[in-house]
């Protein structure tokens, strides 16, 4: 199996995933077949997008019928397709059930005689309210699972997934990733996170997520086991998440639950069905609400839909702005896209450094990659002489001479001009309309967090040439009163003019 990246934004990629059944283009949803229940037929996947498929080795494993076809026609031909299949281990159940019937070395071996495309170890998934002892224990227990599976199943024989465990102790998952890295794998995936999918702790998820992937090889696919909800497929794959199995197109159908991208509707409450999709489209709401089987179709449909949405912000670069319209449809997933700031120095370092022009969507943008890279970037200024750095209002456009003239007009003997534009703070006249400060698009009122870290890269700018220019600080008092500006006087002579009611200069 091999792995090549094409399109990179935030920690999220779009790659060729080359296994001996085909090419996978990444990252892609796995739906999850049940053997035991195939109304939506495994070759039919493909109608919707479906690249890989995955399906339980324990269940089949467990049945003799299906036991005794599988190992004598194979997997792909039980299932009738020829796409790559994962099999999963029987993990989940061990978690529902407390105890598998089988042994790791068992199914295993088991998976290599139905011809599993890539195998995966029976870990021991651990629920996120344990204690820390038994988080270590079944962590522990897992990571020599792991290494037995490395022993059965050898790179050139086939290909294996590792697994991270170690419940919410964020230490435990970085320790499961690096032994499982130095383990060596074809793909990682982390588990254990059912739960917290359930209670909706997105922002641990987060957590997680960032833990291990810091920990685990950047040319290896990471596999998010049980998030198939499309809502949560923009934040996990700007967090570098490139597989993702569901069971929830079937399992929300049973439950007559009708998906969308930013959540779930109970389809007998529906009066319309606000959908486009080929269901939706040719059935009525009635019908649908009847369906089980059609209400399942729409779900993978929109499922599909939302995670090529996904790539195509990928590829133009608009992967963040996609994860601020989506979280806001969640009050949990607004909260986990807040959290990913904390992050933002780790992502700063695989995002592209230039790409379409900035969206400020709203308070989480303030602490984009591109800001934070831009505060990096002050020191290249060397700056002598007079300086006039202006904040002011945003209102209609002029010329850079014109700009000039008029401060000249106002008796400001300058060598360098620069205007204060949030969230990204100074910015030099020469530079108006370069990348990435002259290509934002911002608001013509922004909120508190956009002022704060341009004030704050402003205050940067001066202490960097502190003692080497003179400076003034000139700004609208009617929109730029904070109390950073106290810190600026420090370093700066600060004006408080109203230029906004007298021709202000456009940032």
């Amino acid at each position: 199996m091999e792995f090549e990246i094409l399109h990179k934004d935030l920690m999220g990629r779009i790659g060729k995933l080359r296994t001996p059944r085909g090419v996978v283009e990444t990252p892609t949803i796995m739906p999850v077949i049940n053997p035991n229940l195939m109304s939506l037929g495994a070759d039919e996947m493909k109608k919707y997008g479906a690249e890989m498929l995955i399906t339980n080795a324990y269940i089949i494993y467990k049945k003799p019928n299906l036991r005794e076809a599988s190992v004598k026609n194979g997997i792909h031909s039980l299932l009738g397709c020829e796409m790559p299949i994962m099999t999963d281990s029987g993990s989940y159940q061990l978690s529902e059930y407390k105890d598998v019937e089988v042994s790791n070395r068992e199914i295993l071996e088991f998976q290599q005689r139905i011809g599993s495309d890539v195998c995966v170890p029976l870990d021991i998934p651990t629920a996120p309210y344990v204690k820390r002892k038994r988080a270590k224990e079944d962590l522990d227990e897992t990571l020599s699972r792991m290494r037995e599976a490395r022993n059965i199943i050898q790179t050139e024989n086939g290909v294996l997934a590792g697994v991270v465990q170690g419940s919410t102790f964020l230490d435990l998952r970085r320790k499961s990733a690096k032994h499982v890295a130095e383990i060596g794998f074809d793909v990682y995936a982390i588990g254990g996170l059912v739960p917290l999918l359930e209670s909706h702790q997105f922002d641990t998820l987060v957590d997680i997520i960032v833990a291990s992937k810091t920990n685990l090889p950047l040319n290896a696919p990471v596999h998010l086991f049980g998030a198939g909800h499309p809502m949560l497929f923009p934040l996990a794959v700007a967090l570098g998440c490139d597989l993702f199995d569901s069971a929830a197109y079937a399992l929300y159908a049973k439950g007559k639950r009708y998906m969308t991208e930013g959540g779930t509707r109970k389809v007998d409450s529906l009066r319309y069905l606000p959908c486009s999709c080929p269901v939706c489209s040719s059935y009525s709401v009635e019908e649908v609400k009847e369906s089980e089987d059609l209400l399942a179709s729409h779900n993978l449909w929109v499922t599909f839909e939302e995670m090529r949405t996904v790539k195509q912000s990928i590829a133009e670069g608009s992967l963040w702005e996609l994860c601020e319209r989506r979280c806001r449809a969640y009050p949990a997933l607004l909260n986990a896209l807040k959290h990913i700031t904390a992050y933002v120095e780790l992502i700063e370092k695989y995002d592209p450094v230039t790409k379409r022009p900035f969206f400020y969507l709203g308070a989480a943008s303030a602490h984009r990659p591109e800001v934070l890279r831009y505060s990096y970037r002050l020191n290249r200024f060397k700056l002598s002489g007079n300086v006039l750095i202006t904040a002011t209002e945003t209102k209609k456009s002029k010329s850079t001479s014109k700009e000039e003239e008029e401060l000249e007009n106002e008796n400001y003997d300058y060598d360098h001009l620069f205007f204060v534009k949030p969230p990204f703070g100074p910015c030099p006249v020469e530079l108006k309309e370069s990348y990435p400060v002259g290509q934002s698009e911002i608001p013509m009122e922004v909120d508190s967090d956009a002022k704060t870290v341009a004030l704050e890269n402003v205050l940067k700018l001066l202490k960097l040439n502190k003692g080497k220019a003179k400076f003034v600080f000139l700004y609208d008092d009617r929109s730029w009163e904070h109390p950073l500006i106290a810190e600026i006087e420090k370093y700066a002579e600060v004006e408080k003019r109203n230029i906004s009611a007298q021709n202000p200069v456009d940032v």
